[in-house]
This record gives C-alpha cells, sequence and structure tokens, in this order.
C-alpha cells in the first residue's frame, strides 16, 4: 500500500490564470472567428461600461489589421471614455478576477472581471507579446504595455511613457497582436457582432475598419446617455436555501431572523414577516441569523414562495426603452415594419429582476443574408442579455426550444 503522504506529496495551489490558460475556451477563445469576436466584445463592452458610468456617449473605433493571412490580426480598440487610472490599470488588463462588478447587484454588462484580462492572456499565448494601452485621464497620459504572470495571477506593466496633458484627451486604446483568429462576415464574425452591438446601443457611435478594407460607421441614433442602473438588494422571489443561509451567516449587524430579512431584502416589510412566520411557525424569527440552520431556510423559502409580493424595484435595471429601440432598427434595419414591445418586470433565482424587451423587424435589411449568395433574406432571431449579443447563443430560446 502506498503511503498517504507520498500520494499528496505532489499537491500543488495554482492561480486562477493558470487555470484559465489550460482552459481559455471556458473564456470564448475556441476557434478562430469566435477567439477574433470575443476579443473584439470584451474591449467593446469594457469601452460602453465606461463611458456609461462617466455619463458619456460613446465614442468606439475598432480596428483590425491583417498580419498573417487568415491566422494573425492586430486589433485596436479605443473610446472616449475617462480613461484607467495608473494604478488600476494593471489590475484591469491583467488581473484575473479583478474588477467593480461582481459585488454589485445591478444590471451589467460584464461581472467577473476576466474578459480584458482573458484577451492579454490569450495574446501571450498565440504571440508572445503584452497588449499595448494608452490611458488619458485625470489631465494624466500614461502609455505601457501589460502581460500576465500566470503563476501569481499578477500583471506585469512595463511604462514607456507618461505625461500631465491639459485635460483635453480622455479615453482608452488597447492594441494587440493575436494569433490562432481569423476575420469573416459570418453569423459569429465580429462584423455580425458590431452589427449587433450598434442595435441594441442606439446610444453609441461605433466606428470600424475591417481588415478587408471595409470601413463602416454605426452612428448613434439617440443623444440621451442612459440612466446608471442602481445596485439593489435581492428580492425574495427566486433566493434559494442556500441564499437565505449565505445571507444570514454574513450578517454581522441584524440580532434577528425577522429583522435580517427586512435589512437584507427588498420589499420584506415588517407585516410580510408576519405572513412569513405565520406559515413557516416552527422557525423561531427570534432567533440570530448566525444560527439559522438549513432546514429552518428551507420553511422559510417555501413560505416566500407561498405570500403574495409587490414587484421587484426597477433601478437596478435599464431597459433600452421602446423609442430607443425604434430608432436603432428603424436606422440600421430600415425595415418595412416593426414592432417592440416590453414586458414588466419579473425575478430569476438569486432575488434578480429581469425585464424582456422584444422587436419584430420585417422588409429592409431585417433577416439573414442567403447563404448560397443569392438576393434573398431568412428568418433570423437576434438575442441580447444587457445590451450584448448572445452571438455564440442565438437558439438558447423559447422561441427555438419550444
Amino acid at each position: 500500500m502506498v503511503a498517504t503522504d507520498k500520494i499528496f506529496s505532489d499537491f500543488q495551489e495554482h492561480s486562477v490564470a493558470e487555470f484559465f490558460k489550460k482552459n481559455k475556451q471556458m473564456l470564448g477563445f475556441a476557434g478562430k472567428t469566435r477567439s477574433l469576436t470575443t476579443i473584439v466584445h470584451e474591449y467593446v463592452t469594457n469601452s460602453l461600461d465606461a463611458c456609461e458610468e462617466a455619463g458619456m456617449l460613446p465614442e468606439i473605433t475598432v480596428v483590425i489589421a491583417e498580419i498573417e493571412k487568415n491566422n494573425s490580426y492586430r486589433v485596436r480598440v479605443e473610446d472616449n471614455g475617462p480613461g484607467i487610472p495608473k494604478k488600476h490599470l494593471g489590475k484591469a488588463l491583467g488581473m484575473m478576477l479583478a474588477g467593480t462588478k461582481f459585488h454589485r447587484y445591478a444590471q451589467q454588462r460584464g461581472q467577473q472581471g476576466i474578459g480584458a484580462a482573458g484577451c492579454t492572456m490569450y495574446a501571450q499565448l498565440t504571440t508572445g507579446k503584452p497588449v499595448r494601452v494608452v490611458s488619458h485621464y485625470d489631465k494624466k497620459r500614461i502609455e505601457c504595455t501589460i502581460s500576465i504572470d500566470f503563476k501569481t495571477n499578477q500583471p506585469n506593466i512595463e511604462t514607456s511613457a507618461e505625461e500631465d496633458t491639459d485635460g483635453s484627451e480622455h479615453g482608452l486604446v488597447v492594441d494587440g497582436e493575436f494569433a490562432d483568429v481569423k476575420y469573416d462576415k459570418s453569423a459569429y464574425g465580429v462584423y455580425e457582432y458590431i452589427k449587433r452591438t450598434a442595435m441594441a446601443n442606439p446610444h453609441a457611435t461605433i466606428t470600424f475598419a475591417a481588415p478587408d478594407g471595409e470601413n463602416l460607421k454605426f452612428p448613434r441614433s439617440v443623444e440621451e446617455v442612459p440612466p446608471k442602473p442602481k445596485a439593489v438588494q435581492p428580492h425574495p422571489m427566486g433566493l434559494s436555501t442556500h441564499d437565505i443561509i449565505d445571507y444570514a451567516h454574513h450578517d454581522a449587524q441584524s440580532t434577528r431572523i425577522s429583522s435580517f430579512l427586512q435589512n437584507s431584502f427588498t420589499r420584506v416589510s415588517s407585516e410580510k414577516v408576519k405572513e412569513l412566520q405565520a406559515i413557516a411557525n416552527e422557525v423561531d424569527f427570534s432567533k440570530k441569523p448566525s444560527e439559522l440552520e438549513w432546514a429552518e431556510a428551507e420553511k422559510i423559502v417555501k413560505a416566500i414562495g407561498k405570500v403574495k409580493w409587490i414587484a421587484p424595484a426597477t433601478e437596478s435595471i435599464v431597459p433600452i426603452g421602446k423609442r430607443q429601440i425604434e430608432k436603432s432598427l428603424g436606422g440600421i434595419l430600415k425595415p418595412q415594419f416593426l414592432e417592440v414591445s416590453e414586458r414588466s418586470p419579473k425575478i430569476y433565482k438569486g432575488g434578480i429582476p429581469f425585464v424582456i424587451e422584444v422587436a419584430i423587424a420585417y422588409g429592409g435589411d431585417a433577416g439573414r443574408n442567403s447563404e448560397n449568395g443569392g438576393s434573398g433574406k431568412s428568418g433570423d432571431i437576434i438575442r441580447y442579455a444587457n445590451r450584448a449579443p448572445l452571438i455564440f447563443d442565438a437558439a438558447g430560446c423559447a422561441l427555438t426550444q419550444a
């Protein structure tokens, strides 16, 4: 029999960067076309988020230049946002799971703090080169290269220029070389991604210089920056037993389960707590939240499902809006028929509110181009989540699964 110590003699810890280095397909780097689209998506998403956070109408330029035919390209994405301060540049672009969004209960495009750093990783893995960054912020300009130390998940930054400015310029430029990627005009390519992104973000102007020499510009159709979604507490509907336990055991302020429920979740009043107590009468609502047990949390979750709740607050959700969708699709697709509808907020797992917006367009440039080179159009379903096109998950909805 082999000794236990010998079995575990090679036991090691690994950084999250090392994990994704070996599992890059989990970040969207699977296939040449998809990998290039993923790179553009991550940078454009960051630009849109940064501009909206700063209350600016986004001006985004994407330039893709071919280095080696159908294999390697240079990607440059520039925006007019607030830029990134020097002390945050490395973490924003060279550290996995570092960001400003994961801990917030509000609508947002990205969340995990992986995307842009994942692109830095992919540049290193396929070309051995870091990404080049220029950031204009707070009357300062910094130019540097960023790479990742995979063993430690720490950024490596080499600054080539740093200076004070008059503040007239602001924004971020990210420039990287990537191999094992391909540009094409398929339904999964960069061209389609940018077009669909422009459709769902009518407040943005997006300019695209393609490697085949084509230059496109999708001008904004509305002049208002979307209001910022506000972070809110989760709604009780949709909470699991684990959610209740997790929140309760990390509540350091509430002294009773009854007050914990009111303090931690939206729409829970003292009257609603009384209703829950009447249904889950085996649970002692006066005990400390830290003492809540799994079986008791299960009873509370079942009681929540039997109570009639006020709809969730919509401050954390910012729909595109009927008028904005009509202007956007009308300008880009120029359809003969267009109808837009919006549902009232509902609750998803974890107590997260969501809103569904639907548009139907017919005629003009609406629909999918014929694959055999003909002039006809076929039907097409375009799905979005938080204003980001689900290019690689177009069939994951009731319309195609029913």
